[in-house]
């Protein structure tokens, strides 16, 4: 999955627009490096942050006790 279809997907932003802009800024970090690719391919154990708010990636169905 790449980086802003994870935002909107973990209910970090509510669409890609509003990813988008924020991406660009810098304000998202991906594995605490910020990231300003949109595209960003993520992987499994990948973590995301935007506004202290974080999500992992991790399997369909998978349960790491995260809510995300």
């Amino acid at each position: 999955i790449r980086l802003g279809q994870f935002l909107k997907l973990a209910n970090l932003v509510e669409s890609g627009a509003e990813a988008k802009p924020l991406i660009a800024a810098g304000m998202v970090r991906v594995n605490d490096e910020v990231e300003t690719r949109r595209g960003r391919q993520l992987v499994k154990g990948d973590v995301v942050m935007l506004a202290g708010q974080a999500a992992r990636v991790a399997d369909e169905g998978a349960d790491d006790g995260l809510p995300w």
